[in-house]
């Protein structure tokens, strides 16, 4: 069973969303902190880190290995082991504040803040929601085999998210 839950979603405003997850891992935030801020650790579940300067006001290349999406910005926020905020060109600011539970649980407190339409905003609540999955199976010794990956379960997860804006 997946730790990641429903996100929610709160319109900021015309095409302007805040995106929200909180995924309780069961990890210490020490072995969490480089799979988001590492070139290694993000290519195992969200993308090639073609650039990552890890300090505040360093510049970031990500590029989507399951879609080929290149986004280009800064970080934007950067707090070792606690806060990495990247601000991109196509995504928008994403900002992951860790807290830890004890000695072996983490707390993610995931936030994106980016502009375009409703149906931009639940292509993404999907697609994050599959790369936490992803991050989830990355930290427990199984990273993203770029390779095999197809659109059906985000494809099941867009209507998911596309049913909750219709109720």
């Amino acid at each position: 069973m997946s730790l990641v839950s429903h996100a929610t979603s709160e319109r900021r405003g015309e095409d302007h969303w805040l995106l929200r997850f909180e995924l309780h891992l069961p990890c210490a935030y020490a072995d969490l902190w480089p799979a988001l801020t590492t070139e290694d650790g993000l290519r195992g579940w969200l993308a090639a880190a073609d650039v990552l300067e890890r300090r505040l006001g360093g510049a970031v290349t990500l590029r989507w290995l399951n879609t080929g999406t290149v986004a280009t910005g800064r970080v934007t926020a950067w707090d070792v082991e606690r806060v990495a905020e990247y601000t991109l060109s196509e995504h928008g600011r994403i900002r992951f504040h860790l807290e830890a539970v004890g000695t072996d649980s983490t707390v993610i407190r995931f936030v994106n803040e980016r502009g375009g339409p409703e149906e931009v905003c639940l292509d993404c609540l999907a697609g994050w929601h599959e790369h936490f999955e992803l991050l989830e199976s990355a930290m427990a010794g199984r990273p993203a085999d770029w390779s095999a990956w197809t659109d059906t379960r985000w494809a099941r997860l867009r209507e998911a998210y596309a049913s909750f804006t219709r109720a």
